[in-house]
């Protein structure tokens, strides 16, 4: 999947000038047309000793924003601020070149998605959904969607290779025993290196989004449905490893 088949999600934004620091941030202007908790200043990877530390920086208040419940798994919204990669869909389990692998940190309080672990350390596995926590997807390219699009789905009858933490859902998602860190204007999540093949490099961006549910079987399961920022502004990963 070439990097040019996301493109056309930079048609939903207002693009601003971006550039990269000498540390490899992708770096990008205030835009008052969007909201301050998913616009971007600055987005990044660092090697910290065994890790890679995924940061992005925006106007204020990082996280603070969750979507409202609708009730329903059908349409439930999901918000999301999104790492995409030039790593390989097989770096963390999946079957080879499937896609864009992006790491995400996600809030959606309709629903669970993340069965083996209790965020919020209630002793309910089922209902940590509305917090903030991580996966991996493999993202497509999908002009059914607001956005251009989706994570990609698994038809039926098909038996992919899927990491051991997939939560059971028919799309190419990891659920991973990662945590966000959020503070202030930034969010981070740390990655140990093992967890992904210990790459050499790789590139990256930043993208806040807005994704949506479908339960018709005539619809992609997870459609991003709104792009609300994205760091390069054309979605050419720019970013490199602060190493």
């Amino acid at each position: 999947m070439s990097i040019s088949h996301l493109l056309a999600v930079a048609a939903t934004t207002v693009l601003l000038a971006a550039s990269c620091g000498t540390d490899g941030a992708v770096q990008s202007e205030k835009d008052t047309a969007i909201d301050s908790s998913f616009d971007l200043l600055e987005t990044s990877v660092a090697v910290d000793g065994e890790d890679f530390v995924f940061r992005s920086q925006v106007v204020a208040s990082a996280g603070a924003q969750v979507p409202e419940a609708i009730g329903s798994l059908d349409h439930a919204p999901v918000w999301s601020y999104v790492w995409p990669t030039s790593l390989d869909s097989m770096s963390v389990g999946f079957d080879a070149t499937q896609g864009i692998l992006a790491l995400a940190a996600t809030a959606h309080p309709d629903f669970d998605d993340t069965p083996l672990y209790d965020e919020n350390g209630d002793g309910d596995l089922a209902n940590d959904g509305a917090d903030w926590h991580v996966h991996w997807v493999v993202l497509i390219q999908d002009d059914s969607c607001g956005g251009g699009l989706s994570v990609k789905g698994i038809p039926e009858g098909d038996e992919p290779q899927l990491p051991s933490t997939w939560p059971g859902l028919p799309i190419l998602i990891d659920s991973p025993n990662l945590s966000p860190v959020i503070d202030k204007e930034t969010i981070e999540i740390r990655v140990p290196q093992s967890g992904i093949g210990n790459p050499a490099d790789f590139t990256f961006d930043g993208v806040t989004s807005g994704l949506r549910v479908s339960t018709s079987p005539h619809d992609p399961l997870l459609c991003v449905e709104v792009v609300f920022d994205v760091a390069s502004g054309d979605l050419s990963l720019p970013g490199s490893l602060n190493q």
